[in-house]
């Protein structure tokens, strides 16, 4: 059992509403001169095509976010790549000059920050690419560059660029592509740790690690939070790590992980009849679940950690790595609007996929990475509003971000829990049904015992009777009664 000072988040986190940005194709600005053959920025992805998306389009997107209701940013890498996504780093020392480079970056943290809103950035640490100045170097002399123990080498030429025989260094599974990093090399291990403290000297608010347990050197994580904290002690570390992966979580590598296996369980319970289940996100299977096995999910994921770790979870019900929930449940509005309320109600810090709030739908990658419809009548208005509405009571309510929790009622295709902090307890009811519940839901077990409690949205009274209280939820409705 890890001793509970080992254990330390940073505050922040615990009531921060994320956004996810993935800068090919959240917003362009005409500051930024732009190349020719770009893709047209309505037209489907293709996993080669640039769209042109720019960090000053972000900054200028800025109002928008905050309005609603966003305090932290995560960007998909924004370093120097040829890839759209920037998985593929050239260099980690400077900022994209697609998406107008350093000077862009400087002027959006300036921005965000100005608006209390935090930046953290996507490290990929594992691989670089075949145009990483070391491997590059490898690549022109073979193996008299003094760079060739950066990399995992097992012979001459490389045959970085064949097609027909497999490269002849370790990759990240197999995509020649990307050259894996020999992080058992002093070297690279120092360099390594040195672009993480040199982007929070920056100002960044933290990193986000793309695949880390490919990394398996001794140490290498421990010393990185070690490095990274010693810099700015709130400085969040989340991981992405598809499982529970609760060895990393004892206060000694990762502040949290993004957090697929509550994403998996949203979609079981809120996706229900429609969850198409042909899909399997990171290899998981997709099925759906009962009130009762979600319930029974919930507190299992709930007593994993130690409760300054549960919030500080990045829950996500969408990513860059997935179909978009609003895909995987069939295009069913409602669904989404209920994981929703689910999402800004429970521990954690939520995470919204850009896009998603307007009704942005997309299959696997790399459709799931559409550029942002800005014409507002392409919007569907109701349903950001909805995310609007569920992120200010969020906001409104500590007991919603960092209340104790406690399930209520679980039944087919109800659920009910609630957040208790100090004098003030919210109940967060859901039905997952597509007919009317009624539900009476025993309020002996919470802190206090009030006479009446009122819902949040309509303004509707609730009198407490014999210690209950009796709800009638439309189908596919949810609500928050304090």
């Amino acid at each position: 059992m890890e001793a509970d000072w080992l254990i330390h988040t940073p505050e922040w986190v615990k009531d921060a509403v994320f956004y996810q940005i993935f800068p090919d194709r959240f917003a362009t600005s005409e500051r930024l001169e732009k190349p020719s053959n770009l893709e047209p920025w309505d037209q489907p992805p293709t996993r080669h095509g640039f769209k042109g998306g720019d960090l000053w389009g972000v900054v200028e997107r800025l109002d928008y976010l905050q309005d609603l209701g966003v305090t932290a940013i995560y960007f998909n890498p924004i370093f120097c790549s040829t890839a759209n996504h920037r998985y593929h780093t050239h260099d980690y020392y400077h900022v994209d000059p697609l998406l107008g480079g350093d000077e862009a970056f400087a002027a959006l943290l300036h921005a965000a920050h100005a608006r209390s809103i935090r930046v953290v950035l996507d490290g990929v640490f594992n691989h670089a690419s075949r145009g990483f100045f070391q491997f590059n170097h490898v690549l022109e002399n073979g193996p008299s560059s003094p760079y060739r123990d950066w990399f995992i080498v097992r012979g001459f030429p490389l045959r970085a660029y064949s097609r027909k025989k497999k490269p002849r260094y370790e990759t990240w599974w197999g995509l020649r592509a990307l050259p894996k990093l020999n992080t058992d090399n002093p070297q690279v291990y120092e360099f390594l740790m040195k672009v993480a403290e040199y982007w929070l000297r920056q100002g960044i608010d933290g990193w986000r690690l793309d695949v880390p347990l490919e990394i398996r050197t001794p140490g290498f994580w421990a010393e990185f939070r070690q490095r990274v904290k010693a810099i700015n002690p709130q400085a969040y570390i989340v991981a992405e790590i598809w499982d529970e992966a609760t060895g990393w979580l004892h206060g000694e590598h990762f502040d949290a992980l993004m957090n697929y296996v509550l994403n998996r369980a949203c979609l079981g319970f809120f996706g229900g009849a429609d969850l198409d289940t042909a899909w399997q996100p990171g290899g998981y299977l997709l099925e759906p679940l009962t009130g009762r096995q979600f319930a029974t999910e919930i507190e299992r994921l709930l007593a994993l950690n130690h409760w300054e770790v549960t919030t500080a979870q990045m829950n996500l019900l969408s990513s860059h790595d997935m179909p978009r929930f609003l895909t995987l449940v069939n295009g069913n509005k409602r669904r989404l609007q209920l994981a929703t309320l689910f999402q800004m109600t429970f521990p954690g810090a939520p995470c919204v996929y850009y896009g998603d709030e307007v009704g942005l739908e997309g299959a696997g990658d790399p459709d799931c990475r559409r550029g942002f419809p800005w014409e507002r009548e392409k919007w569907d208005h109701d349903l950001r509003d909805w995310f609007q509405r569920c992120i200010r009571l969020r906001h409104a309510h500590p007991a919603l971000r960092r209340g104790a929790f406690r399930t209520l009622v679980a039944r087919k295709y109800v659920y009910v829990f609630s957040r208790s902090l100090g004098e003030e307890t919210a109940i967060v009811a859901l039905n997952a049904g597509k007919s009317r519940a009624r539900v009476s839901v025993p309020l002996d077990r919470l802190a206090s015992s009030p006479a009446a409690l009122r819902d949040l949205f309509s303004g509707h009274s609730y009198p407490v009777q014999q210690g209950m209280i009796a709800l009638n939820l439309p189908p596919l409705s949810g609500t928050v009664i304090a």
